[in-house]
């Protein structure tokens, strides 16, 4: 998903190196990855209660709920399930945290950064630890872990750590004998609900922008891999982030629910899919006109036009589909190519998918691991059975593959794809690639933009004329030209239309936790 960080005090101590295929402009053509270490394949569990306060707690319920490994098909853990009194519990001591005259609010904006950048030196500490937990619960390859969630969530924190004392308002020249300046101040309780593809770094990128600016947060992993997001909750302790700042509840859809509806809390931040990210805009009106962010689906178009460095675009186009198993929001799954090199390009795509390495996440050779649970399992090989049926050419995989346990899926590849099919329409967040014929520029821009989404794009041309063309065209939050997946700290990360709202990243993402606040002084007039 990301541009691989080059950090050398991260793999000093480490001895394999992973040879694997990755196109140039996001990790290293064939890069030869940072060396590293031996996995942990079997990490120990040390968290899996509530975390509030800075303290561990059991559910009020007694309830649990079982976190399987998608490689094995075998439970990890049993979790603690937050229901509504613990939501109650943890936003109160968010807002006891968040409280003129507390701790955290008393504190220097500086050191705030100053804790931001202890939170990311103690993950550098625990860097295999943290991978090797992601990889088992995810099902993620360890290499992914490792050189991209692990090391890009590190720079979201040390990113976001730099901001905490700049964040700040203006003085303004206004009418009349009047002083006036703006004061940027933080929203207040902020509830923080993450997804399950790229748990760590999500969290990142939302722990990052709300603890710069002050806020206090209740944040809910996703019920499938809450084990990194609990992990962290220690460090935070750790840290010295005084108590009830950040509080992490673990639990389903009514954890994520009472959050959303509760009148306490000041903002919701969701990552996940559109359908429920309506559901949680709809709830947070109900009450408190909480302010909302969304970060959504994505069914982005990836343009290929015919005067491109065709080996260069397959490869690209094949990690921006492929990487971390399809489960990508902004996966270029609906890729365009130009009528005259079509057929070339559909062969050269299906060997490279049939060529793709399936397996054990924690061989540091493969590339693909299995889906996150049987659940989304299932309804890829749905949506595969669905484009079959309704005519798609399958030139690639299509079924689980044979002698493997676990939740995976063949990397699959359809081409004579149409506009109107199912596969050309819903998000499949799975490993199926789909590709679909063009002519000319205006028909692709206009079919690109034929979508309910509006996440990324991308388009693939030696001519900057066309891609500048192509560019301006295009209603998509993020457009990559001649490459793809090239994501980092500094610059924002949202969609349009059902791809939701807001920004994540760069310093737009200090916005989504800033109220302005303007303060207008009278001033004193000199007696005549």
């Amino acid at each position: 998903m990301l541009r691989l960080l080059k950090s050398t005090n991260l793999v000093k101590n480490s001895g394999r190196i992973l040879s694997a295929n990755f196109p140039s402009s996001t990790i290293g053509a064939k890069a030869n990855f940072a060396a590293m270490p031996e996995p942990k394949t079997n990490p120990e569990i040390l968290y899996t209660g509530l975390f509030i306060n800075n303290e561990w707690h059991k559910s009020k319920t007694g309830k649990t709920f079982e976190t399987i490994n998608p490689t094995t098909e075998k439970s990890i853990a049993d979790i603690q399930c937050a229901g509504k009194e613990d939501v109650d519990i943890a936003v109160k001591a968010a807002r006891n945290a968040f409280k003129l005259g507390s701790p955290w609010r008393r504190m220097d904006a500086s050191q705030r950064g100053v804790l931001l950048n202890r939170l990311a030196d103690l993950m550098e500490r625990d860097f295999v630890y943290l991978a090797s937990l992601e990889t088992l619960d995810n099902g993620k390859p360890f290499a992914m872990s490792y050189n991209v969630d692990l090391p890009m969530s590190i720079k979201n924190l040390r990113y976001f750590a730099g901001w905490a004392d700049k964040n700040h308002g203006k003085t303004i020249p206004m009418d009349g004998d009047f002083f006036a300046y703006t004061r940027h101040e933080p929203v207040g309780v902020c509830a923080q609900i993450i997804p399950w593809n790229f748990p760590i770094l999500m969290m990142a990128w939302k722990l990052g922008p709300a603890l710069a600016t002050g806020n206090t947060i209740v944040l809910k992993p996703a019920e499938q891999t809450s084990l990194t997001a609990l992990y962290m909750g220690q460090l935070i302790k750790e840290a010295g982030f005084p108590e009830g700042v950040v509080n992490i509840l673990p639990g389903f859809g009514d954890t994520g629910a009472a959050l959303a509806n509760h009148t306490d809390v000041d903002k919701v931040a969701f990552t996940g899919s559109t359908e429920v990210g309506k559901l949680i805009q709809q709830a947070s009106g109900n009450t408190n006109l909480k302010r909302v962010t969304l970060e959504l689906g994505g069914k982005s178009p990836n343009i290929v036009l015919a005067d491109t460095d065709m080996s260069y675009a397959v490869e690209t186009s094949h990690f921006g589909l492929f990487f971390n198993m399809g489960q990508c929001c902004c996966a270029g799954s609906r890729t365009f190519v130009e009528d005259k090199i079509y057929d070339e390009f559909v062969e050269r795509s299906a060997e490279r998918a049939k060529k793709r390495t399936v397996g054990n996440p924690f061989d540091l050779n493969v590339e693909q691991g299995p889906q996150v649970n049987e659940e989304q399992m299932q309804k890829i090989l749905g949506l595969i059975d669905t484009g079959r049926k309704q005519g798609a050419k399958l030139v690639a995989g299509g079924n689980r593959p044979q002698g493997l346990p676990g939740y995976f899926v063949e990397p699959t590849v359809f081409a004579d794809v149409k506009d109107d099919m199912t596969i050309a329409r819903e998000e499949i967040f799975g490993p199926v690639q789909q590709i679909i014929r063009f002519k000319k520029l205006d028909e692709v821009i206009e079919r690109a933009n034929n979508s309910d989404y509006g996440l990324a794009a991308a388009v693939f041309t030696k001519d900057i004329d066309k891609a500048n063309y192509i560019v301006q065209g295009l209603r998509a939050g993020t457009v990559w030209v001649n490459t793809y997946n090239a994501l980092c700290a500094q610059v924002p990360f949202g969609g349009y239309k059902m791809s939701g709202h807001g920004r994540e990243n760069g310093e737009y993402a200090l916005q989504n936790y800033t109220e302005v606040k303007s303060v207008i002084v009278k001033m004193a007039q000199k007696n005549s």
